[in-house]
């Protein structure tokens, strides 16, 4: 699609819909339990409805944290992001906590023991991608959109925009000429407010927040500027609608720029590769942008449960690699080693950072004094370059001989 003209749009949702709800508690659970023992075996669940919440899930720590512990960190997850409301409370809410033991079939496939490495707590496949639409590397259309609602999110929570509520969506579309975004076509924003507040108050509230974070010149026209279309948003979150953990995946990544592997992130621990080899794809994924490998890459892994090695690792630049995709992958996994133990260890994961991922995107976040967000960080560029520019990498397909070896050097 690069040569034409097009329109591609993403959406996001604010920390206070009722699936992000769902996800915060399910990450504030999960870093509980990273707090109390790095080696925690996490995987949180949450469902969240009218006065009521419900966490389930396997877990395993060598420092058990109680159930009523559990449903306190629960509460000021949900105080934390705002709601007060009459059928949703933080304080009044009931909270059903139904976390057991992990099981030992998962667990044996996944622990290391005498000559095992730890291996991959599930099969399956995760992407990473990074381009050159923003300074973070991150596709424009999702990037605004999570800009857009953490603005107003911030603004709430500091008292500005007292009168809006935590439950929020956006939608951006921008046009894109010979494959570069140039402008909004639309914009939509949703948020719960104030009953006392009129549409074209929230609409007035909410603009400033559309046009001081999209580039100068390239807000939508005011007939696209779309705010709250239904008219009237009172009646929100949980108890306008059921939420549950791991229900915006694309909200989560690339708003739909790239492909999805099916696995969501929040409440797992890092030995899950849903997450972790995601984090590492991304990672990858942008180190190459950022050397001038290429403008744009994709990055796909695949494992099988209880396997310390990837199955496949792949590598697309869609017709913008400075090299050839063989060669970038070669490269990469020269200097990069994907196996669940060496992610976890490389990018620090077992750490509890993962909270503030539950909001506003995994990606495109700057990497934090205290470990958080590291999949973000720049620390293979050099590396990449001085592989590729050291060797006459050949653009043939991997071939026959290849081994388990060769995906972990």
């Amino acid at each position: 699609m690069t040569d034409q003209k097009y329109v591609f749009t993403s959406e996001s949702v604010g920390e206070g819909h009722p699936d992000k709800v769902c996800d915060r508690v399910s990450d504030a659970i999960l870093d509980a339990f990273l707090n109390a023992d790095p080696q925690s075996r996490v995987a949180a669940e949450c469902l969240a409805t009218t006065d009521f919440l419900c966490v389930a899930g396997e877990t395993r720590c060598s420092k058990p944290i109680s159930t009523e512990e559990i449903e306190t960190i629960a509460r000021h997850a949900v105080r934390d992001i705002g709601y007060k409301q009459e059928e949703f409370h933080w304080e009044k809410i009931k909270v059903d906590v139904r976390l057991h033991a992990q099981s030992g079939d998962i667990a044996q496939g996944v622990d290391s023991a005498g000559n095992k490495d730890e291996g991959a707590g599930d099969q399956g496949i995760m992407f990473g991608y990074a381009c050159r639409e923003t300074k973070e590397l991150m596709p424009a259309p999702i990037y605004y959109a999570h800009a857009m609602l953490k603005s107003l999110a911030e603004a709430r929570h500091s008292g500005a925009l007292f009168k809006l509520g935590p439950d929020a969506k956006s939608q951006v579309s921008l046009e894109y000429v010979n494959g570069e975004p140039v402008r909004a076509t639309s914009v939509v924003i949703s948020t719960q407010h104030d009953a006392s507040v009129s549409q074209d108050e929230v609409r007035e509230m909410v603009r400033p927040h559309v046009e001081n974070i999209l580039p100068e010149g390239w807000m939508c026209d005011e007939e696209h500027f779309y705010v709250n279309p239904t008219g009237r948003f009172v009646i929100g979150g949980p108890d306008g609608d059921c939420g549950l953990t791991g229900r915006k995946i694309i909200v989560d990544t690339y708003g739909g720029s790239a492909p999805h592997g099916g696995g969501a992130f929040s409440g797992k621990d890092p030995t899950k590769v849903d997450r972790s080899a995601a984090y590492a794809a991304r990672h990858a994924a942008k180190n190459i942008v950022a050397a001038g490998l290429a403008d744009k890459c994709t990055i796909q892994l695949s494992y099988a449960i209880g396997i310390s090695y990837p199955i496949s690792i792949y590598v697309q630049t869609h017709g913008t690699g400075k090299y050839s995709d063989d060669a970038i992958s070669r490269a990469l996994q020269e200097v990069a080693d994907f196996r669940p133990r060496v992610i976890r260890e490389r990018l620090a994961l077992n750490k509890p950072i993962y909270a503030r991922t539950a909001a506003y995107g995994h990606f495109g976040r700057a990497p934090e004094a205290d470990g958080g967000f590291t999949w973000e960080k720049l620390d293979l560029v050099e590396a990449l370059k001085t592989e590729i520019a050291s060797k006459k990498y050949k653009g043939d397909e991997l071939s026959d001989n290849v081994t388990k070896a060769d995906f972990g050097r």
